[in-house]
């Protein structure tokens, strides 16, 4: 038994609203460090084939690279959680992040594209390794009752970070370090700042034992530990239906980000500027909603919550975001502020999600870790989905609204895998609420 778990303390404020107290400045340090990260967003691509004067083409491979990475480091960062315990991750994502970064930046000065390549994609290592097994640790110290919440706010922190603080950082720095490329490379670096801050933050203000112990068995060897979320996987199908449905979760969003720009700016008629408007707003939405499912989570069940709020709410407002822009006349300004209304609700029901966070270790007590990394996992291969769906669409001759239809009818498999991701400590804690209900 950790120390921790063996000395009762008083609960706080914090505590009821889903932060454990012992991790308090983690969750900062998430949103610190995922700040940092996401300042490039929005214009490393034009910024690489700047400086090096390549194509869009090897550009793109060269993002399409760093997605891989942050994929496998997805995976990695549970697995590793569960063999070294989250703080040792954590300390090696973010000297991996900063290290590559140095050395990303210098491959940029120098012009070497083969440099640039290697240094962006071992980059992509640092990130999932430094947030995802801060996650693993949140859901080893939150209380079963509260885990839902937990889980909701740390994706607060993540997607405040990444894009939202980023992107406003990058306003701010890029013409702070005069503008141009010369203003892009000085925000990247004053990123690293921020990437430094939210690291010493966890490091040293994060007092909880669990973060510093092994959270696998005693006795299973490195490798199975580290294999464990793949063989979890083909073992245990619950584990499988679960790493689906979180694939599925996002992947509608990524393939929006495809095909509604060009709808939304050029054949409806808003333009660019108030595509970019109603992304932001869309996205800030589920910000600001995420810890509230995951307490709404924790209080009427995990498993409902996503099947009817999730998936069923995700799948409605998806085809409420693709409708009603069509059905409100073109360039309209209201009509653009009713689509934004539209959209709003995907953003917001897709935080119906949350609890899957909560779900998925739940699934496998004993290697909490492993299950993580397979969460982790589908939610670093959304991006994929979304995309892959977008073209084997394409590809079949068929336009955008089968694209929306296609992405509904994976929702609809994902609403009957989760009918049997039923988990004893949801239906514990269920039991708990009833008795606790205040008499009528």
């Amino acid at each position: 038994m950790s120390t921790d778990a063996a000395q009762p303390r008083t609960e706080t404020a914090l505590d009821r609203i889903g932060i454990p107290h012992p991790l308090r400045w983690g969750f900062l340090a998430v949103l610190i460090f995922m700040t940092g990260n996401g300042t490039e967003t929005n214009f490393i691509s034009p910024h690489i084939e700047g400086v090096l004067g390549s194509t869009t083409g090897t550009v793109s491979a060269i993002i399409s690279m760093y997605g891989v990475a942050v994929f496998v480091g997805s995976y990695l960062s549970g697995a590793l959680a569960d063999l070294w315990g989250p703080r040792r991750v954590m300390q090696l994502g973010a000297a991996v992040w900063l290290g590559f970064e140095v050395l990303f930046l210098i491959s940029l000065s120098i012009g070497s594209l083969p440099l640039v390549f290697l240094t962006y994609f071992l980059r992509g290592f640092g990130y999932p390794l430094f947030a995802f097994a801060f996650l693993v640790w949140v859901n080893v110290v939150a209380p079963t009752e509260r885990k839902g919440a937990a889980v909701g706010w740390f994706y607060v922190m993540f997607t405040g970070g990444l894009p939202t603080l980023g992107s406003l950082f990058a306003l701010g720095a890029i013409p702070a370090f005069g503008g141009g490329t010369g203003g892009e490379t000085g925000a990247m670096i004053a990123s690293s700042v921020l990437v430094l801050i939210g690291f010493l933050l966890a490091q040293f203000a994060v007092h909880d034992s669990n973060g510093d112990r092994r959270l696998a068995p005693q006795g299973v060897p490195a490798g199975q530990v580290i294999s464990e979320g793949v063989r979890l996987t083909f073992r245990q199908p619950k584990i499988l239906m679960g790493f689906l449905v979180r694939w599925i979760n996002t992947a509608p969003q990524y393939g929006m980000f495809i095909i509604l720009p060009a709808v939304i700016a050029e054949q409806l008629g808003w333009g660019q500027s108030r595509w970019l408007t109603m992304s932001v707003f869309v996205y800030a939405t589920n910000i600001l909603v995420n810890a509230m499912f995951g307490a709404i989570g924790d209080r009427w069940g995990w498993r409902k919550t996503v099947q009817w709020f999730g998936v069923l709410g995700s799948a409605v407002g998806l085809l409420a975001w693709w409708y009603v822009p069509h059905w409100v006349p073109a360039g309209s300004t209201w009509g653009f502020w009713v689509s934004v209304a539209a959209g709003c609700v995907f953003g917001c029901l897709l935080a119906g999600f949350v609890p899957m966070g909560a779900i998925m270790p739940a699934l496998a007590p004993d290697f909490k870790g492993a299950a993580m990394a397979m969460y982790t996992t589908a939610a670093g291969g959304s991006a994929f989905l979304g995309s892959a769906v977008v073209t084997v669409v394409y590809a079949l001759g068929l336009g955008n609204t089968a694209v929306v239809w296609a992405f509904v009818l994976l929702y609809a498999a994902a609403f009957i895998m989760v009918h049997f991701l039923r988990v004893p400590e949801d239906d514990k804690s269920a039991r708990r609420r009833a008795v606790n209900a205040p008499a009528v």
